[in-house]
């Protein structure tokens, strides 16, 4: 009877410091899952704000006197229309691939962003738009040239993230891989440039560059995040089962 007692004990003890650190890693995976679930949230939030703003009518451009204060969640992606004068002397290409839709261009290219210059004397960078590498020169496509005061509309973007990929930008060459706006005012010789860019919207009859190119598809992965965390843990939770099943058995 004692030597039974003292198996059931040395057996209770051996599970001691395998039951603890199953039960601090299924804690950590649970844990993990629960934030997921708050990333979730988050970004269902932000998915629906970005929706609303996307199909609201656009309303004025902020004033120059605004735009130091401005967040970028305050306007991200926010329609707006504004009226001002191109300079197109003075364009700076972003290198972009883009896969357009139903439309007969894409693959490598850029995006043409040209100074607008606005009312007052200010200046807001627009994202004209889509060219295919082949027509990176101007002299390829003066048809997309608007000459004189134009009204357009698009939406309000921030300076554009960089990441451990993303090549560095060469202003001298006018070479560009992210929308900088302060950057691309500095190295254009701009002034009263604006902290942010505006996406501009198609443009009935002009192909060359293709507007409306804005990417609205925003990933959300935070569900199947959770999920695998969540079912990592049972996992753990099941192996810990059987091996303490096992132990008690031998």
């Amino acid at each position: 009877m004692s030597g039974a007692r003292a198996d059931t004990s040395t057996r209770r003890r051996s599970l001691l410091w395998p039951a603890l650190a199953a039960l601090t890693g299924i804690v950590l995976l649970c844990g993990l899952g629960i934030w997921q679930l708050g990333r979730l949230a988050w970004k269902e939030a932000v998915i629906a704000r970005i929706e609303a703003r996307v199909k609201a009518p656009p309303a004025p451009l902020p004033d120059e006197a605004e735009w130091q204060g401005l967040a970028p969640d305050d306007f991200d992606y926010r329609r707006v229309i504004v009226t001002g004068v191109f300079d197109h002397s003075r364009e700076a290409l972003v290198f972009r691939s883009l896969e357009i839709p139903k439309a007969d261009i894409g693959g490598p290219g850029f995006l043409v962003l040209t100074p607008l210059r606005v009312a007052g004397g200010a200046t807001v960078i627009v994202n004209r738009g889509f060219v295919p590498q082949d027509l990176r020169e101007r002299a390829a496509r003066p048809q997309g040239e608007a000459i004189g005061p134009v009204t357009i509309t698009g939406m309000m973007r921030p300076p554009e993230a960089r990441n451990a990929f993303t090549p560095a930008d060469d202003p001298a060459k006018g070479q560009w891989f992210t929308r900088d706006p302060l950057a691309m005012a500095a190295a254009l010789g701009l002034t009263r440039a604006a902290p942010f860019t505006v996406d501009a919207d198609a443009v009935p009859g002009v192909d060359i560059p293709r507007g409306g190119v804005t990417v609205l598809a925003i990933p959300n992965n935070h569900l199947s995040y959770a999920f695998t965390w969540f079912g990592l843990a049972a996992t753990l939770a099941g192996v810990f089962a059987a091996f303490a099943l096992r132990q008690r058995r031998t």
